[in-house]
């Protein structure tokens, strides 16, 4: 059984790829998460987008398809986590990718996941490229292949013009199977532990009714960075003091549980330029109609966009050994809508701060 606490997957905009800008903030698919306010941003609160939908956050993400270094990957298996080198997960990546240019070495053709290259583009990211090779920046035809260091163009999680989503590439074939019952609108409340063992979890259905599931063999938890570990702390796995503060029974004093969460802010550039964006081009209803029946019968142009064309991923110095920051490349701009912009929006690959550690402390 599957459990759910948003809808199922059934708005069209959600399958649009350039849907995710109705998607986020929209409070039927998104848990619409704001951070505390920080003193590291000068006081500010940040949206913190998280899909409550089947699917979850890829059923309203930006649809890029990025692995990360193998580097990192080897780093962890360094660190004790055993299963995570990058020689563990590469196989799985290819096992689960349907890979548009087929397959080699470093990708898959035959699974459930749809990757593909844009179908949208644009003269000012292909400027940008041109540009970033003329200061001496690699191409870089394939970022998830041998390397990921140099400039080129986003590939997506997508098929034939439409979002492909977790939903689409492993649930929707899954939904055929007589033992699957999926279950929406069912808000996990907690998961239920007898002599250290998960026995099931209890739900609200529908946000009334209370029911409870016994599981024969496992439970998985699939909620996401924030939900996960919440669910883990709601059912006595976590800080013991800070468990009982909040009156949940003990099961397991796990500190680093609910800590230690980290993410890449990106900054946010927008240029205003000569050359035409699509800020001019969605000015008019004409265009607009345009656009849709460009998408609607060819399932092309704009509307096949995802939250950015170009990329690059480079170094900031001769003292790291890897792209230590990664750039967003958009040939748009919901910040300046009336004027031609470009925006870019660059981020840290690994960034150094984190959620409270063990001790309580932020660092």
């Amino acid at each position: 059984m599957l459990l759910e606490a948003g809808p199922t997957d059934w708005n069209p905009w959600i399958h649009i790829p350039v849907g995710y800008f109705r998607m986020m903030h929209n409070p039927s698919v998104d848990w619409c998460y704001r951070t505390e306010p920080d003193p590291g941003l000068n006081g500010r609160s940040l949206d913190w987008p998280r899909g409550k939908v089947l699917g979850g956050s890829s059923s309203l993400n930006g649809l890029l398809y990025v692995r990360g270094q193998s580097q990192d990957y080897d780093r962890w298996a360094q660190m004790g986590n055993a299963g995570w080198s990058w020689e563990d997960v590469l196989p799985l990546f290819k096992r689960s990718e349907n890979q548009e240019r087929g397959e080699d070495e470093y990708h898959g053709a035959k699974g459930e996941l749809s990757v593909s290259n844009m179908r949208l583009q644009r003269p000012i990211c292909d400027a940008w490229v041109a540009a970033a090779n003329a200061a001496g920046y690699p191409f870089n035809p394939d970022y998830n292949g041998a390397t990921q260091e140099g400039v080129g163009y986003f590939q997506l999680t997508a098929r034939k013009g439409r979002r492909c989503s977790s939903a689409v590439a492993f649930l929707k074939p899954a939904r055929k199977r007589p033992n699957l019952i999926v279950v929406t609108g069912a808000l996990v409340q907690k998961v239920v532990i007898e002599d250290g063992r998960a026995t099931g979890v209890s739900y609200l259905a529908r946000g009334e009714t209370e029911a409870l599931l016994t599981a024969r063999r496992e439970v998985i938890l699939s909620s996401g960075a924030i939900n996960s570990p919440q669910l883990l702390m709601l059912s006595g796995i976590g800080d013991a003091e800070q468990l009982k503060k909040n009156g949940i029974d003990v099961v397991r004093h796990s500190p680093d549980v609910g800590r230690n969460l980290q993410d890449h802010l990106q900054a946010r550039l927008v240029f205003k330029c000569n050359e035409p964006t699509l800020n001019d081009e969605v000015r008019s209803i004409f265009n607009q109609a345009r656009i849709a029946l460009k998408y609607a019968l060819f399932r092309a142009g704009p509307m096949t966009m995802a939250a950015s064309l170009a990329t690059g991923f480079l170094r900031t110095g001769d003292h790291v050994e890897t792209p230590d920051i990664q750039f967003h490349v958009q040939p748009w701009s919901a910040d300046s809508p009336g004027e031609g912009c470009i925006r870019f929006r660059p981020s840290p690959c690994r960034s150094a701060s984190c959620g409270r550690k063990a001790g309580g402390d932020r660092a």
